[in-house]
């Protein structure tokens, strides 16, 4: 089991018809670990996990995990504002064989820092694979401060966070007080290599849907401390990595996919398909960041 290097946050495929388009799930698992992606994170917000229904969710996973055979570490989201729900998702997750946990703190109800302490806590206790908080202040409109995620670290199940606040100083703040063993993984793709070369254990990434042997590269060229080839790789991919978010999230990452003519272009509502001008943006993206390595 490995939580470390680029990770991908899959999208979710659908029909035309709004349901789950498995084949399409099935050849994108097969596809990013053909590119050497180093694991997979199932049912976040990337694969629209709040407008699945609950037996979409486990399918879902239960895809990915029985795809992946054990060529790659499943981390699947199970994410809700309930505690008890959110202990039901995560007990569902691990019957299903994951090899991990990703929960964002609950969203709208706001809880102080002891009732996330309690909402994490409950959840890690009923998980039997580690667990990996997610911090996504732009989504949940909490930010979980460094105080609570080291507080939490103690737990023996907790193993990690996905720090999405976009604050490098937060992140250091954490990285600089952390047990042996407590992973701090990016969740922006354009901080990656900034993360790890304070650092931090890797990516979770929503780009590499689209160009996961580029984003693979690149993390682990940080990684590997040749952060000069980190920086260069990561200066060609940052037109696709903005073009990404240039809209709601996975809105652009869908479209590029379906650019690459590996899923259709399908999106739950209330999220649309982006507009004519944010593909045009993202056909030259892809085309950039897909061109040969650049050496110096």
């Amino acid at each position: 089991m490995t939580f470390t290097g680029c990770g991908t946050a899959l999208v979710t495929p659908m029909r035309g018809d709004g349901a789950l388009d498995l084949d399409a799930l099935r050849r994108l698992v097969d596809w990013q670990i053909e590119s050497r992606i180093d694991f997979l994170v199932p049912c976040g917000s990337t694969g629209e996990a709040q407008t699945l229904t609950p037996t979409e969710r486990h399918t879902v996973v239960r895809t990915v995990v029985d795809t992946a055979a054990g060529r790659v570490s499943v981390l699947a989201g199970a994410t809700d504002n309930d505690t008890r729900r959110a202990v039901e998702e995560t007990r569902a997750m691990n019957d299903l064989g994951v090899d991990g946990i990703l929960s964002a703190t609950p969203y709208y109800n706001k809880p102080t820092p002891d009732g996330l302490r309690k909402h994490f806590e409950a959840i890690a206790d009923a998980s039997s694979v580690p667990v990996v908080l997610y911090n996504v202040p732009g989504r949940t409109a909490l930010n979980m401060r460094p105080a609570t995620v080291l507080a939490l670290a103690a737990h023996p199940r907790i193993i990690g966070i996905k720090e999405a606040s976009g604050d490098l100083l937060q992140a250091m703040a954490i990285l600089g007080a952390r047990p042996e063993g407590f992973l701090v993984l990016s969740g922006e793709d354009a901080l990656a290599v900034a993360m790890v070369a304070v650092g931090g254990d890797g990516l979770i990434s929503v780009t590499s849907n689209a160009v996961p042997a580029q984003m693979t590269a690149m993390t682990q060229a940080a990684r590997s401390g040749e952060l000069g080839l980190a920086r260069r790789l990561l200066y060609q991919l940052l037109p696709l990595i903005d073009a990404h978010f240039i809209e709601t999230n996975p809105g652009p990452v869908k479209a590029s996919l379906a650019l690459l003519g590996r899923i259709e272009d399908i999106l739950r509502l209330p999220l649309v398909p982006c507009t004519a001008a944010t593909r045009d943006l993202l056909q030259s993206s892809l085309a950039r960041a897909t061109k040969p390595a650049p050496t110096e």
